[in-house]
C-alpha cells in the first residue's frame, strides 16, 4: 500500500465515480486495444484528472453541470494552463456526451488522430 496522499485520494475518487464517469471508463478502456491504455483518476503534479492517456499526453475530463459556473470555469482554465505547461493536451467532455459511448469514442479518437 502506498503512502502517497494523491494516490490514496485517486483511489477514493474511483470508488465515488458518477454514472457518466463509469460509462466513460467502460468506453475508454477499450482504447488499450489500439495501444492507448487509459488511466483513471490519474495524479499529475498534485492534481487528479478523470482520465489520462499517458502515451499521448492526453487528459480527458468529464464535466458535469457545476463546470458551467463562473468560479468552476475559472478553476478549470487555471488547471488547463498548468496541465498544458506540463505538456498535456486537455479534452473536456460534457457529462451528457459521456453517456453516449460512440460519441465519446469519436471525440477521443479524433483527438488521438485515429
Amino acid at each position: 500500500m502506498t503512502d502517497d496522499p494523491a494516490i490514496r485520494h485517486a483511489r477514493r475518487l474511483r470508488k465515488l465515480a458518477n454514472a457518466p464517469e463509469d460509462i466513460a471508463w467502460q468506453t475508454l478502456r477499450t482504447l488499450r486495444d489500439h495501444g492507448f491504455p487509459v488511466r483513471r483518476q490519474h495524479p499529475i503534479n498534485g492534481m487528479i484528472v478523470d482520465f489520462a492517456i499517458t502515451r499521448a499526453s492526453l487528459v480527458i475530463e468529464i464535466d458535469g453541470g457545476i463546470h458551467k459556473l463562473p468560479e468552476a470555469r475559472h478553476r478549470d482554465e487555471k488547471r488547463n494552463q498548468m496541465l498544458e505547461s506540463l505538456g498535456w493536451t486537455i479534452l473536456r467532455i460534457p457529462s451528457e456526451a459521456a453517456l453516449y459511448p460512440d460519441h465519446l469514442m469519436h471525440l477521443v479518437q479524433e483527438k488521438l488522430g485515429l
